[in-house]
């Protein structure tokens, strides 16, 4: 599918339901599929705004949120029913976007997931959408690089159709797992995302200011869904209070950094739309041109950092032995990089366990593909290729998993 900018998404769902008369105690989309006159209703004000894409109402429809509501074994059922919902609502008027977040889950050793594990949470998922028929795929308000990689690499693996990733970071421009967007935003275009963006958190002028920010990374068209303003609390209630006229007046200057996909979060309505869809009529599309200053951008999971071309890989230290004396010696190295050898697949139990914790961009040295690729798939960032392998072998590794060669 060829994507035309700009692109009117739609604006909120949870707050728009809550407004039609969603009161939690079940998940939203066990009352969706209860209540369909409701997102049917939602769907149809958004698309005569001038929505391009709808969202399908499947944010929550993985395996561990499901189960959380106590809904066991119907991710296939309910992501098919709700699929089949907003494709009967857009009838041929929008695109029908299969909508993928968060699990909650944290990797070990912090948390008790493997990494292995998230992708079949999310593989199950994509299936699902994928089947149902979207037309493209929304990886959102992600706030962990595991959990994004996992839903990716799961899309990929089911589906050639467009994927936007979308991130949710606070005014600092951090994740609540600490990540830097920017990070997040090399990370995952060298994995093939076709958009990536911001959504949630806080209002336009503070998502400003970090879509700027991305725009000097940015090597595919940008993203920006923020909320209508930080909420505030007003007799017991949750209430967002900026309205559509000041909501997209800054809608030129997000067009002029990057921004090529248009739409609201959380207390953002049809009203917001419309004016987004209006005022995107005017703004030409400006198409990011990344600046890396002559050097290699290399992310972790954590940070972005910027590399000489001409990088030396210097010590050379044992997959079995990445212990934290390894890490301090690195911190006290003149090394801008960490070089590990990874010999054996008995390695990678290890080196899963400590890899968040290395403390510079890793370089992995490796002669064996099918090993490479495991190591690849545990390791949270984009990791530098050194060893004997061509690129018959590499090519595809650095496709998949942004292996820097």
């Amino acid at each position: 599918m060829e994507l035309h900018f700009p692109i009117i998404l739609d604006g909120a769902t949870g707050t728009q339901l809550q407004l039609r008369g969603y009161a939690g105690g079940i998940s939203a989309e066990q009352w969706v599929l209860e209540h369909p006159e409701a997102i049917e209703d939602l769907h149809s004000k958004y698309i005569e705004a001038g929505s391009q894409v709808v969202y399908a109402p499947t944010f929550g429809a993985n395996r561990v949120k499901l189960e959380e509501s106590g809904v066991f074994n119907q991710v296939s059922e309910y992501n098919h029913r709700l699929v089949e919902i907003a494709k009967k609502n857009a009838d041929g008027r929008a695109l029908v976007a299969g909508d993928i977040s968060s699990t909650g889950k944290i990797l070990a050793p912090l948390g008790d997931t493997r990494f292995e594990e998230l992708y079949e949470i999310y593989l199950e998922q994509a299936e699902a959408l994928e089947d149902a028929g979207v037309d493209l795929f929304v990886i959102e308000t992600m706030m962990s690089v595991p959990e994004a990689r996992a839903a990716l690499l799961a899309v990929k693996s089911v589906s050639s159709k467009p994927v936007f990733v979308s991130f949710t970071c606070n005014e600092n421009g951090r994740t609540v797992m600490g990540t830097d967007p920017a990070a997040a935003l090399v990370l995952f275009q060298r994995m093939g995302v076709d958009i990536f963006g911001l959504n949630c958190s806080t209002g336009p002028d503070q998502m400003l200011k970090q879509i700027r920010r991305l725009n000097r990374y940015a090597e595919v068209p940008l993203m920006a869904k923020p909320n209508a303003g930080l909420p505030q609390i007003v007799n017991g209630e949750t209430v967002y209070d900026c309205p559509p006229d000041e909501f997209t007046a800054l809608q030129d200057e997000f067009a002029a950094a990057g921004v090529g996909v248009f739409g609201g979060c959380c207390g953002t309505s049809p009203d917001h739309v419309r004016l987004i869809a209006e005022k995107a009529k005017h703004g030409p599309f400006v198409r990011p041109e990344p600046d890396f200053g002559g050097k290699i951008a290399v992310p972790t999971e954590k940070d972005l950092y910027l590399l000489p071309p001409d990088l030396e890989i210097g010590r050379i230290y044992p997959c079995d032995d990445l212990l934290e004396d390894a890490f301090d010696e690195v911190d006290d190295s003149d090394d801008l990089i960490m070089t590990i050898e990874i010999k054996s697949e008995d390695e990678l139990p290890d080196f899963e366990d400590v890899q968040f914790a290395i403390p510079r961009p890793l370089c992995i040295l490796c002669n064996d593909a099918e090993l490479l690729e495991k190591a690849l798939r545990l390791y949270q960032g984009c990791a530098i290729y050194a060893g004997d392998l061509g690129d018959e072998e590499l090519v595809p590794l650095s496709r998949k998993y942004g292996l820097i060669i």
